[in-house]
């Protein structure tokens, strides 16, 4: 909710008017700043132009967190899961679209060091493309030293599903809301759905 509050504001602000729910879903969630600026702007911004307007939204998305207080923490389960994966030496990795700045932000305040070496911090360098191309998934995969076929991803993102579909993924597990579990199921190559981390089918550990 804070990171499509930061892009409502900032939408709002280019544009005149905030992003669509539908918008929200179809052109932010899962993609990196490049293609989402092109998308509210109309065309893709230079290079000065770009690394300018990712500064000032993330500026405002780190600000609604610290905000945010208590509210501000990893997803319900997640604990939990990375701790059981951890204690079973299950390689993991995180494959996201945002940028090192905002990943930084996530290690401090979230503690994901905890769970995750830098080696397994896979996101957003600008040089590759976003989601839904592979290559953030294959680029995790090449991390763990595994097949992508042998890994399975959690995704929350049209986008993220359709890039670890296209890596070859072995399992796709999609994450959302009970009133979004039906669309989500839909999907190719999504496997489950769930509707939180405490509920990650963990039976197909043993089969990857």
């Amino acid at each position: 909710p804070l990171h499509e509050e930061a892009w409502r504001q900032y939408s709002a602000r280019l544009r005149g008017r905030p992003l669509s729910d539908r918008e929200m879903a179809e052109q932010v969630h899962g993609r990196v700043n490049r293609d989402i600026f092109a998308y509210v702007l109309g065309a893709p911004p230079a290079d000065d132009q770009l690394a300018r307007l990712i500064e000032e939204k993330e500026t405002i998305y780190r600000r609604l967190c610290l905000e945010a207080g208590s509210a501000f923490q990893l997803s319900p389960g997640a604990i939990e899961l990375l701790d059981f994966l951890a204690a079973q030496a299950i390689p993991r990795a995180i494959a996201t679209s945002s940028p090192w700045v905002n990943v930084a932000f996530y290690v401090e305040h979230l503690g994901l060091g905890r769970w995750f070496p830098p080696p397994w911090l896979i996101y957003d360098r600008g040089h590759t493309p976003g989601k839904p191309a592979p290559h953030i998934y294959l680029e995790a995969a090449e991390a763990l030293g595994l097949p992508p076929a042998a890994c399975i991803v959690v995704e929350d993102s049209l986008a993220g599903i359709a890039a670890a579909r296209a890596a070859g993924i072995g399992r796709i597990v999609a994450l959302g809301p009970a009133e979004r579990h039906a669309e989500l199921a839909a999907l190719p190559g999504v496997d489950e759905v769930i509707a939180d981390l405490s509920r990650f089918p963990r039976h197909l550990l043993a089969t990857n």
